[in-house]
């Protein structure tokens, strides 16, 4: 396509149908707007927050499920219809789906048990009909490889709901455990994700780099999260711990097999490396919390969260909602230097995060400069891609004019 089609399909107007038409489009700007809304309400104006949500257990919450899951599953809506040829949602149901994410968030804020009630319900939709949509594609398709994905999905739906029901109980040391199991589903999503698509898009990158895909660590990988999340639930303890230290050394091994000095020079490539890293040591670091051997950093929960959360998913998400927006929206996969800026600032926000979780006099002046850093980076993607997501294609044939018939030329 020339440079002056690109330029008429970048001047159409916001297209609805457009909009709706990949899972990706609307529910990357309903994640991504959250994740910098919600953050300046938790560190700037918690007193909004009300019962019968804890000011921990809302952020808690909205970070994991109402963020990064909803992140997660625009991305399968999308990347299943390129593993299947089939799109498993679009038009209304789409609509439909973002609407109960919307609602959801909505009722959490009113505050009551009957909004709460209101609320789990409604996550409980968006997530189990995500689940369902999945599923049939995936038959259909005979994606066999892909079969368990839908059920990883309505995993994070189930956790939810449990997470949802022992914060009505008020039962504080419960929360933390469900959000635990919510956060290993989601752990377990991503490295199945991860595993297969960063070592595709860097050989796509990279002319001449050969990467293995490593599928047999990757089915070691899910057998033994599979295993985590169980005692997780049965209270197991250190056989948890366990799993979740041979999840995370086969995690540095993958990425080392991935050649990660050759894609130093590729931004899009290096952000999800190093997303991936994070995840990688926070699986470890979680293990060793377990264990008890973590010394007074690892021994609070909020270290291996907040690397597994920001390090982890966090730095994953910001590179993959850039580099499939684009891919998905038949432009370039180049940034330019705001998205380049907003991959910086999610580094800074991560490192301050963690260096607010040190007993220093400066903790909350870290936390608010983590805060703000965050924002800033999830405010320059808003800026960059809202403007795409809503239009069409950069490869679409341009839709023609029809003059109207007050400016339409009379002919003589």
């Amino acid at each position: 396509m020339t440079d002056r089609k690109r330029a008429k399909v970048a001047a159409q107007p916001p297209d609805l149908s457009v909009f709706l038409s990949l899972g990706f489009r609307p529910l990357y700007i309903c994640g991504c707007a959250w994740a910098l809304i919600s953050i300046a309400i938790w560190i700037f104006t918690p007193a909004l927050i009300p019962a019968p949500f804890f000011a921990v257990a809302w952020h808690a919450h909205e970070m994991l499920w109402g963020f990064i899951a909803t992140i997660a599953v625009g991305f399968l809506l999308t990347a299943s219809a390129t593993w299947t040829g089939f799109n498993p949602m679009k038009g209304l149901p789409l609509a439909c789906v973002a609407l109960f994410w919307l609602g959801a968030r909505l009722a959490y804020l009113i505050g009551g048990e009957a909004a709460f009630m209101a609320g789990l319900v409604l996550e409980s939709l968006f997530f189990g009909y995500s689940a369902v949509c999945l599923l049939k594609v995936m038959l259909k398709g005979k994606s066999r490889r892909n079969y368990g994905i839908p059920f990883l999905v309505l995993g994070l739906g189930a956790s939810n709901v449990l997470f949802l029901l022992a914060t009505l109980k008020g039962d504080y040391l419960l929360v933390i455990d469900r959000f635990n199991t919510g956060m290993l589903f989601m752990a377990v999503l991503t490295i199945l994700i991860a595993r297969r698509v960063i070592p595709f898009f860097a050989g796509r990158m990279v002319p001449g780099l050969d990467i293995p895909m490593l599928a047999g660590s990757g089915r070691v990988q899910l057998v033994v999260g599979s295993l985590a999340i169980l005692a997780g639930l049965s209270g197991l303890n250190m056989v948890m711990a366990a799993a979740l230290a041979v999840v995370g050394l086969i995690g540095l091994y993958q990425l080392w097999c991935w050649k990660p000095l050759a894609v130093l020079h590729k931004p899009m490539l290096w952000i999800l490396y190093l997303g991936y890293l994070g995840l990688a040591l926070g699986l470890l670091a979680a293990a060793v919390h377990l264990a008890g051997w973590g010394g007074y950093f690892l021994a609070r929960d909020a270290a291996h969260v907040h690397i597994i959360g920001m390090g982890g998913f966090a730095v994953l998400i910001i590179g993959m909602v850039t580099r499939t927006a684009l891919g998905h929206t038949g432009r370039p996969l180049a940034l330019d230097g705001s998205m380049l800026a907003s991959y910086w600032f999610m580094v800074l926000a991560v490192l301050l995060r963690l260096a607010a979780l040190m007993p220093t006099s400066f903790a909350g002046s870290l936390l608010h400069a983590a805060a703000a850093a965050w924002m800033v980076s999830l405010g320059l993607y808003l800026y960059r891609y809202i403007p795409i997501l809503i239009r069409p294609r950069a490869d679409a044939v341009p839709k023609p004019v029809v003059p109207s018939a007050r400016t339409a030329t009379p002919q003589r």
